[in-house]
């Protein structure tokens, strides 16, 4: 994959991305769970509180990175949505642990989402991150995820996905 960073301060067109972000050197600092439930708040946080408007089709909260399927709304840029929810964790995080300095790595990576298919794909893979690192062995036993949200009907952070919205929230068309 290839690197993909959207310029500062532009808006989105309604586009999809597959983002990923990584904790500074790999280090497992979104243990214990107390910290993904943490993140997960303040993704919340930036739809209610701050106001921005997105699509989260899916995620995957893991102990040292995460992973986002998100659509900002037109007009919305994916650039301050990350920027405000990493920034908000870090010093969230920072005042819990008693530190200072970087907690995020790189400033994120994102990739547009081609089309259905690719939207599928990159559904499925955010799924079996949890699987993959054998942290459980089906997807919606991962708390922090968009498998167990959808198994257990948990709404609000995660957009449900249906034709309907395939069709009219995403930028591409069946």
């Amino acid at each position: 994959m290839s690197n993909h960073n959207l310029p500062r301060g532009r808006t989105d067109q309604g586009l999809t991305y597959h983002v990923t972000s990584t904790v500074n050197r790999d280090a497992f600092e979104l243990q214990p769970d107390e910290m993904k439930k943490l993140f997960l708040r303040i993704i919340e946080e930036a739809k209610t509180i701050k106001g921005f408007k997105f699509k989260l089709w899916n995620i995957c909260i893991m102990d040292n990175h995460f992973h986002f399927l998100i659509t900002p709304e037109k007009g919305q840029s994916l650039s301050e949505i990350l920027k405000w929810i990493k920034m908000v964790f870090a010093i969230r995080w920072n005042k819990k642990h008693h530190k200072t300095g970087h907690f995020w790595g790189d400033r994120f990576y994102s990739r547009e989402i081609k089309d259905e298919k690719d939207f599928w794909t990159v559904f499925e893979y955010i799924d079996q991150n949890p699987v993959a690192a054998n942290l459980v062995k089906k997807p919606e036993q991962w708390q922090y995820s968009g498998a167990y949200h959808r198994e257990q009907g948990i709404i609000g952070i995660i957009s449900l996905v249906t034709d309907t919205t395939l069709r009219s929230d995403l930028s591409f068309r069946l």
